[in-house]
């Protein structure tokens, strides 16, 4: 590795810590849930926003997650800190799921299932419009169970959209349980090759291999990151565990987490 990828890397390593720090210290404030989900996203959104962003687009269709995303936006100037800051309070366009109000952000989500139907006209529209703009979509595993999911991807690999770039934030707990006991997605990769994409599994907090595959094409299909991520990754207290998709930290738990903070 160059100079430059071990500088990219570390750079990683500092701002996604600096995110997660934010995503406590708010959850804390605005005593806001889904704080799991919006740690377990915090290193893919850093990669894409710092590497891929330039002339493409993003959309978060896990809207639950949307203090990462708001963090994020912050950190990169498309929102202030005064506004940010808002987050849970009265009057903010920081809702509790992600709104199009926000600057920044493409699409408003919440409601699972919604965001890749989106990203798949948006990338159809960009391919019939040949402006070489790539779509990136962030999805959880739990929206692998909206019959939505599997027909945009149907459609995207029809119509070719190998500008369409989906990443699956694979954490495996959703909701009240975990992935598994909800429905079974397993064997996934073989799933979704078998609706004509292309495939890639990857550690979702290893830099390297993010920032590889984000920067890899596909021929003719659509192409889908798996991303293996950890709910709740950076506080030891938190990882794995059901009761953070809702629970929001006490004072005491937020001290405690900013001191393990990884």
């Amino acid at each position: 590795m160059n100079k430059h990828h071990l500088h990219l890397i570390k750079y990683f390593k500092k701002t996604s810590k600096e995110i997660r720090r934010k995503i406590l210290l708010i959850s804390n404030l605005a005593k806001s849930s889904h704080i799991g989900s919006s740690l377990s996203i915090v290193d893919l959104l850093v990669v894409i926003y710092k590497s891929h962003l330039k002339k493409n687009i993003f959309i978060l269709s896990k809207g639950h997650a949307c203090l990462a995303y708001y963090c994020v936006l912050e950190k990169y100037n498309y929102i202030s800190k005064k506004i940010l800051n808002t987050y849970g309070k009265n009057n903010s366009i920081l809702l509790s799921h992600v709104s199009h109000k926000v600057p920044g952000v493409e699409f408003s989500t919440g409601s699972l299932g919604h965001g890749l139907p989106f990203a798949v006209g948006r990338a159809l529209a960009e391919k019939m419009n040949k402006t070489n703009k790539k779509i990136f979509v962030l999805i959880s595993d739990g929206e692998l169970n909206e019959g939505t999911t599997w027909e945009s991807l149907l459609f995207a690999s029809f119509h070719n959209l190998n500008n369409l770039i989906v990443i699956i934030d694979y954490n495996k707990i959703q909701s009240l349980d975990y992935t598994k006991n909800v429905l079974q997605i397993e064997p996934l990769d073989k799933k979704l090759k078998s609706f004509g994409c292309k495939i890639k599994n990857i550690d979702g907090h290893n830099f390297r291999q993010i920032q590889n595959s984000l920067s890899a094409s596909s021929k003719n299909k659509p192409y889908i990151i798996i991303a293996n991520t950890i709910k709740g990754k950076g506080v030891k207290f938190m990882e794995n565990s059901i009761l953070w998709h809702y629970k929001s930290p006490s004072n005491q738990e937020l001290k405690n987490a900013l001191n393990n903070l990884k």
